[in-house]
C-alpha cells in the first residue's frame, strides 16, 4: 500500500488540474471586477454592448456616491446594486410601454463629475449607504434646482432612512421631506397608483429575511421646490430596482413587478416634463 500511495496522490492532483487552469482564473477575473469596479452582476446575465452615443430623449442615468468604510469593506459598491440588469430591463420596458425614445443603454454618474448637469434624470439606489463630501452635496443642490430629477430606492428601516436623511440634510439643509398623498400628480401623470404595495427585494423573498418592524411600511416620500416641484422621489421600504432586474423571473411577484414598472414611469414622465 505504501509503494501505491504516491502515484494514487498524483492521479487526484492530476484530477484538480482542469479546475486549476480553468475555473480558478475565472474566480480570479470575477474577484477583480469586484475589486476594481464593485459591479456585481447579481444573476450571472451579461448583455450586449450598445452605443453609448445612440440618440435618444431619455436615458437611465445611475448616480455613483462614495461609501464609509462599513459599507465598503467587502469590495461591494451599494450604489451599483442589480446594476446592469435592472436598468436594462426596466429600459425596455419604457421602450415598450411608453412612446418615449429610451436609450438602450444606461450611463453612470459619479458624483465628483460636473458631468452630472447633462442628464436630467438621476437614479439612486441605496442611499441609505452614501457618504457626500460638501462640495458634493452643493453639486446636487444646484443640479436640483437647475431642474433635475432625483429617483432615491432602496432604503429600508430607521438606521438606512437616518444615514440617507443626512446625505439630504447636506444637500438641503431646511427643506422638509413629505409624504406622498394619493392626490399628488406624481403619482397619476401616467398611471394611477393609488394602490402602492410594498415591492420586495429578493432578499425578503428568497433569502426569507425578515421584514423588522421599522422597515414592513412602505413609504413614498418626496422633496420639493419654491414652486411645488418634486426634485426628489424617494421609495423607501420597498426595492424597486430589484424588482425591474428580476421582472423576468417565474419567482418574482408579478403585482409588485407591474408596479415597479408604472412608478418608474411615472417618475420619469413627471421629471421630464416638470
Amino acid at each position: 500500500m505504501a509503494a501505491r500511495a504516491p502515484g494514487h496522490r498524483w492521479k487526484r492532483l492530476a484530477s484538480l488540474l482542469p479546475f486549476v487552469f480553468f475555473v480558478v482564473p475565472l474566480l480570479l477575473a470575477a474577484q477583480a471586477v469586484r475589486e476594481n469596479t464593485g459591479i456585481i452582476d447579481m444573476d450571472g446575465e451579461r448583455f450586449p454592448p450598445e452605443d453609448p452615443h445612440e440618440k435618444a430623449e431619455w436615458a437611465f442615468a445611475r448616480f455613483h456616491y462614495d461609501l464609509d468604510y462599513e459599507f465598503g469593506r467587502f469590495r461591494f459598491q451599494r450604489w451599483a446594486a442589480d446594476y446592469p440588469k435592472s436598468d436594462r430591463q426596466f429600459v425596455v420596458g419604457v421602450r415598450r410601454l411608453t412612446r418615449v425614445q429610451a436609450r438602450t443603454k444606461e450611463h453612470v454618474i459619479d458624483a465628483k463629475d460636473d458631468e452630472l448637469y447633462d442628464w436630467p434624470w438621476l437614479y439612486v439606489e441605496d442611499a441609505g449607504a452614501w457618504v457626500l463630501e460638501p462640495e458634493q452635496a452643493a453639486r446636487l443642490r444646484e443640479y436640483l434646482l437647475r431642474g433635475g430629477f432625483f429617483m432615491v430606492d432602496d432604503s429600508h428601516g430607521d438606521y438606512e432612512w437616518a444615514t440617507l436623511l443626512a446625505g439630504i440634510r447636506m444637500i438641503f439643509p431646511d427643506r422638509p421631506v413629505e409624504d406622498l398623498e394619493n392626490s399628488d400628480e406624481i403619482l397619476h401623470v401616467v398611471y394611477d397608483l393609488g394602490d402602492r404595495v410594498q415591492i420586495p427585494g429578493t432578499r425578503y423573498i428568497w433569502g426569507h429575511r425578515p421584514y423588522t418592524p421599522d422597515s414592513a411600511v412602505p413609504k413614498w416620500r418626496a422633496i420639493r421646490d419654491d414652486r411645488g416641484r418634486i426634485m426628489v422621489a424617494i421609495c423607501h421600504n420597498s426595492d424597486v430596482g430589484d424588482a425591474w432586474e428580476w421582472a423576468d423571473s417565474p419567482n418574482y411577484p408579478e403585482r409588485a413587478a407591474s408596479l415597479a414598472y408604472r412608478i418608474g414611469i411615472n417618475y420619469i414622465i413627471y421629471g421630464m416634463t416638470h
